[in-house]
């Protein structure tokens, strides 16, 4: 008998996915606990293991990234070819050539147009078919990258953008014989149909789109906080958690959340909500080996105002990791209700930035780097570690007054960071 392929409960929030790729194409032999697909929730991409082992059939194309709602069957793993075959027959799939024991990566281009063996029929989706008709490709030139060299839907789009470049080539083959679009030599071309970065770039233009998004700035002075965190790092062994600036900001915000909490709200429909429960919202920068492997995650550490400084610390870290590692669970980067982002770590200098709203939030706080700055104190020119800030807060919900207030008051704390304890 088949065994399944279903898409995973990853959290208790989750009710659907995105198929991102099929590891193995149609009919490969796939062992148990091998990654045969990867799924993608909110900004965050899953390995799917097989629970046993057998020929894939594919039920469910990841061509266009469709939604699936957990526990769909996707696919399924025949025990023998004869049951494979059958399985096919089911589904109208028109069966492989025999199966390789070798995986085969699902977008691996093949060496040659996806036509049939000996020239028969060639292997493309409807969607794909219609749209080489529309534009006149001719799908017998077209490589396929679909689960048994299939062409699909992005195939096509591929080929009517190297066909426009073409005529607009300005520089000799015998110099570049790479791609050339719009007159220009193209070095890389990165599609960002699905992954991390089309989550982004999605989220980042809704937000923009649908608040009305304004940014003030300032200076903090750090020379306390520097302090406290010296004493904080003497005190690493017995704390159990070595005590980093953006932990101590996020303690700081809570305080301040609770002071003024209309930035703590989120304004859904017609109606403002101002929350109870604080989330904070840390991003965290992803650095992979290229640009869709790269991004920003937002774990949420949730009742932060509820946690001492050291369990924020820990939990903090463990949440980053967890992002780092892509292993981070869906339900630990939903329900913020404010998000803190610090560039501080990334090498920056002094400046200021306007980061985008995390959506539903009403606010989102940015900071840079704490860099040795000129200021007077006591009407005398001295030298102070100086941070910059940049808050951003949808002007639907909160004036500005509110947020000047709100940032008096975590500048206040920061520069006085005993007031915390109050």
């Amino acid at each position: 008998m088949a065994t399944e392929i279903n898409i995973p409960k990853l959290g208790m929030s989750m009710k659907e996915a995105n198929l991102v790729e099929w590891r193995f194409n149609e009919g490969d032999w796939v062992d148990e606990k091998a990654v045969v697909l990867m799924i993608e929730t909110e900004k965050t991409q899953w390995e799917v293991e097989a629970l046993g082992s057998g020929f894939l059939h594919i039920l469910v194309s990841a061509e266009g990234n469709p939604k699936q709602l957990v526990g769909a069957v996707i696919g399924q793993l025949a025990a023998t070819e004869e049951e494979l075959k059958a399985l096919q027959a089911e589904t109208g799939v028109v069966a492989a050539p025999a199966a390789s024991n070798k995986p085969k990566p699902a977008m691996a281009k093949s060496s040659t147009p996806a036509t049939g063996e000996k020239g028969g029929r060639v292997k493309i989706s409807p969607v794909a078919r219609k749209m080489a008709e529309d534009t006149g490709i001719d799908i017998n030139s077209v490589i396929g990258t679909g689960p048994g060299g299939r062409i699909t839907k992005t195939d096509i789009e591929l080929a009517i953008e190297a066909r426009a470049a073409a005529p607009a080539a300005s520089v000799p083959t015998s110099e570049w014989d790479g791609e050339v679009f719009d007159g220009k030599r193209v070095k890389e071309s990165i599609s960002i149909r699905s992954g991390m970065r089309k989550a982004i770039a999605h989220h980042m233009q809704q937000s923009l789109l649908n608040s009305a998004q304004l940014t003030i700035t300032g200076e903090m002075d750090m020379s306390a906080v520097k302090k406290l965190r010296a004493d904080f790092l003497k005190q690493e062994e017995m704390l159990q958690t070595r005590i980093t600036y953006t932990d101590i900001l996020v303690l700081a915000v809570t305080k301040a959340l609770k002071v003024h909490p209309l930035i703590n709200s989120s304004l859904i429909e017609d109606e403002i909500k101002i929350w109870e429960d604080i989330h904070i919202g840390v991003a965290v920068a992803i650095t992979g080996d290229s640009v869709l492997k790269s991004g920003l995650i937002v774990p949420v550490l949730r009742n932060a105002d509820q946690k001492p400084l050291p369990q924020i610390s820990k939990e903090l870290k463990v949440l980053v990791k967890a992002a780092r590692e892509a292993t981070i669970l869906p339900d630990d980067v939903r329900g913020s209700t404010f998000t803190i982002t610090n560039l501080g770590g990334a090498g920056g200098s002094y400046g200021f930035g306007t980061p985008i709203i995390n959506q539903p939030e009403s606010a989102i706080l940015g900071t840079g780097a704490i860099t040795d700055r000129v200021v007077a104190r006591d009407g005398e020119m001295v030298i102070r570690p100086i941070m910059t800030y940049s808050l951003s807060f949808d002007h639907r919900v909160i004036d500005g007054a509110p947020a000047s207030l709100f940032m008096a008051y975590l500048t206040q704390l920061v520069e006085n960071p005993g007031l915390m304890l109050c």
